[in-house]
């Protein structure tokens, strides 16, 4: 039996072949994902930003560091490398001759399989004159022509080539591996043996441990750990936090001290320069001995944010260290609302502390305005805007235009803005309208039910409420001068606007409330019959309690009472022939109502169109009642399909670049939404942080009902993180009603007698059955 050969690869072409797939593995997908191609389409975008952030710290920045980056280059250069690398390997294979090559003595002899002895030793004499040595040819072929012809003359050497293929018999199986011998050469086993150890027992698990170790040290916000910790610390230690004590707090994050960070760093220069700093802002709560607020890195990043919101002027040194600084707060202050909202749930889930008040978590959402737009609390919103100085703020808030927000700013006309901006220049002008008009204005629709319920729109006690917000994004810009001028209503557009406010307030009615709404239906179905006009029908003959018939006589008395209002309606018209014409309308209508009443009592007598008229009347509610049913099974398959595709769906947190002259980083426009009870100053949601606003975007928030039943006011809060002055608050009223008593005995479980007995009687006639049988078999 054949055995087996593993061998290496002593000329080094297989490894070759292992190289050139290894580097094609390695630059090909490189190629597709590294190379810099979208550097153009960023160029091509900030273009585009250019009119409205052109002023933006932030915009600067990146257009020099897009400018100065070297980064494209070297990738480039790296790649090219790579596929120079590939290309000379795919060269160097492609010269490569065939080494393992199967030899088969026949064509060597240039004969086909199976010639015979005569053919072969002729073929012999040919090949033999031709490439003999003797006679000029080439030793080496006719060394290979001799043992052909010595194979296939040789008896056993030729069933061995018939029966395996190769005049020697069977041989063993070989194995390539694509390594070169050296590898293995006894004298270079130390070395070979060193870099595996190096590589697989060294650098590997340095590097696997220190990503291991650095990792956990992160939130999933790439927030430390530490600094969670200590956030939760001091916002249970102080549950009502004003800015001053928050600023500390924020400050005091581990991500500003260089043992736990090396972005951060502390400098030689700090000792002469912050306290220059601090002298500039006053107080500032230097001589708190309580740490961390006392540490150097602490004292150095709350100086920074406060001179950042001050919009003072530092050093060059410092104003590196301050980017740091204020790119970092807007994520610690997420967080620090994160840990805000974990506190009051605990608080409400297990008591026995004191959650934090909704005032502390707004501060940090106020504080997070605030670093983007580097203003202080107490700043009018309009500086955000360009070219706005706090001298000019004394033309707005005049007596004349009283503009202290961007609405009012924007709400004014074109001529009246442009007089009290008289102040800036035209180029300005446009500049500032450019900016208010990409500002966003924010609509939002609040709709309030009780998912999961047969009646949505009852609000229990206990039972967890569902407000649907519907968020719709617009730009300034559409504001500007939207006022028009009221054009008085006719009569007929006041009527027409009445009707749809009355159709507007007209409640729909569940299928659960079907029975009370087909008596009401029945109740207008039977008043639209009483209206209308129809033929008298046929008289039937109606049995009185004397038994005599009385159908002749109602209709002869119907007569004689139409006859006599006519005449009188006659003599009337005949005594005064100029009677204005509402006097006439009032005796047809009354006329009219006679004849209506007489045929009602009429058809009240006829008992077959009586029962026909209820047939209809069933019919036409079953038909609505089907359709309503059709309507919200509708809608609820909607609503879940749309609970899906959001949970399913990954958005984007690319919305809107905001405008930010003083913040060193592009921020996408984000909001809070949330619900709160502003009088007991708690929170009722949790904020939802809405990151995915472009146009429209609908959320979902829910909270617990109170226990107790009553009138409550709550208020759905937006709230921007980047934009001072936009935030919006509207009423939310709740009223909560006592929970349905459970039924103890559902009608599905009553059973009634009957088929209890039947029940008992054939499980004892069974039991009769299996005692005969048992009594047969024995």
């Amino acid at each position: 039996m054949a055995g087996q050969q593993f061998q290496y690869d002593d000329s080094g072409n297989t490894f070759f072949y292992f190289l050139t797939s290894f580097v094609g593995l390695i630059v090909i997908p490189a190629t597709y994902y590294l190379w810099p191609r979208d550097q153009n389409a960023e160029q091509v975008r900030l273009k585009s930003l250019r009119r409205v952030h052109g002023r933006c710290l932030w915009y600067r920045l990146r257009l020099m560091k897009s400018q100065q980056s070297i980064v494209p280059t070297l990738k480039k250069a790296a790649l090219l490398f790579g596929w120079a690398v590939f290309l000379l390997l795919a060269y160097k294979v492609s010269k490569l001759d065939r080494e393992y090559q199967e030899y088969n003595p026949y064509e060597v002899l240039n004969l086909d399989p199976g010639a015979s002895l005569s053919e072969i030793k002729k073929q012999y004499r040919v090949l033999s004159l031709k490439f003999h040595p003797d006679k000029g040819g080439d030793e080496a072929t006719f060394m290979r022509i001799a043992k052909a012809y010595a194979a296939l003359t040789n008896e056993q050497s030729r069933k061995n080539m018939e029966l395996w293929g190769n005049p020697d018999g069977p041989g063993a199986t070989s194995f390539g591996i694509a390594l070169p011998a050296w590898i293995v050469d006894q004298k270079n086993s130390m070395l070979v043996l060193l870099v595996y150890g190096l590589a697989f027992m060294v650098i590997l698990p340095v590097v696997v441990g220190t990503w291991w170790y650095r990792s956990i040290r992160y939130s999933g916000d790439q927030i430390l750990i530490n600094t969670t910790q200590l956030f939760m610390h001091f916002m249970y230690k102080t549950p009502n936090m004003n800015m001053k004590r928050l600023a500390m707090v924020l400050t005091a994050a581990f991500e500003f001290d260089p043992r736990s960070n090396k972005e951060a760093t502390i400098r030689p220069t700090d000792n002469i320069e912050v306290p220059q700093l601090i002298r500039e802002l006053g107080n500032i709560n230097v001589k708190k001995k309580e740490p961390p607020f006392c540490y150097p890195y602490s004292l150095k990043a709350r100086v920074l944010v406060l001179a950042h919101l001050a919009r003072m002027d530092v050093s060059e040194e410092l104003e590196e260290d301050q980017r740091f600084v204020v790119r970092k707060s807007p994520p610690l202050l997420q967080e620090m609302i994160n840990v805000g909202c974990q506190l009051t749930m605990m608080a409400n889930s297990r008591g026995g502390f004191h959650a934090p008040r909704l005032v502390t978590i707004e501060n940090c959402m106020k504080l997070t305005q605030m670093s983007v737009q580097g203003l202080q609390e107490s700043k009018s919103p309009l500086l955000q805007l360009p070219h706005f100085e706090e001298e000019h703020l004394r033309y707005c808030i005049s007596k004349k235009y009283k503009v202290r927000s961007l609405q009012d700013l924007v709400s004014l006309k074109d001529s009246d803005r442009r007089s009290m901006l008289r102040f800036l220049g035209e180029e300005k002008y446009d500049e500032v309208m450019s900016v208010l008009g990409s500002f966003p204005h924010i609509t939002m629709d609040t709709k309030l039910q009780v998912l999961d319920d047969e009646d949505s729109n009852n609000i229990t006690a206990g039972s967890i409420v569902t407000v649907t917000v519907t968020l719709t994004r617009k730009r300034m810009v559409d504001m500007f001068e939207k006022e028009q001028d009221a054009l008085p209503c006719t009569g007929e557009e006041v009527a027409t606007t009445e009707e749809a406010q009355a159709d507007a307030s007209k409640a729909k009615t569940k299928v659960w409330q079907n029975k009370s709404k087909g008596a009401k239906k029945t109740a207008k179905s039977k008043k639209k019959k009483l209206t209308k006009k129809k033929p008298a029908p046929a008289p039937a003959k109606t049995k009185q309690a004397n038994g005599n018939v009385a159908g002749n006589e109602v209709v002869a008395a119907a007569a004689a009472a139409a006859a006599a209002t006519a005449a009188a309606a006659a003599a009337a018209a005949a005594a005064t022939p100029a009677a204005p014409a509402a006097v006439k309308e009032e005796e047809d209508e009354a006329s009219d109502k006679g004849s209506e009443s007489d045929e009602g009592e009429a058809t009240k007598d006829s008992p077959s169109e009586r029962d026909e008229d209820s047939d209809k009347q069933s019919d036409t509610e079953v038909d609505e009642i089907a359709g309503d049913d059709e309507e919200e099974w509708e809608a609820l398959q909607q609503s879940i399909q749309r609970r899906e595709r959001a949970l399913l769906e990954t958005k984007s947190k690319v919305t809107h670049p905001v405008y930010s002259l003083y913040f060193p980083e592009e921020k996408q426009e984000w909001w809070w939404l949330y619900i709160a009870d502003r009088r007991d100053q708690t929170l009722v949601s949790v904020p939802y942080h809405v990151c995915t606003l472009q146009d429209t975007e609908e959320v979902e928030l829910k909270f617990p009902a109170p226990s107790k039943t009553g009138n409550y006011q709550y208020s759905v809060i937006l709230r921007s993180d980047s934009y001072l002055g936009l935030d919006q608050i509207k009423p939310l009223k709740l009223e909560v009603h006592e929970a349905k008593a459970m039924l103890d005995n559902h009608p599905q479980w009553d059973i009634p007698d009957t088929e209890e007995e039947d029940e008992e009687q054939e499980d004892s006639d069974g039991i009769e059955e299996s005692e005969d049988d048992d009594e047969d078999n024995d």
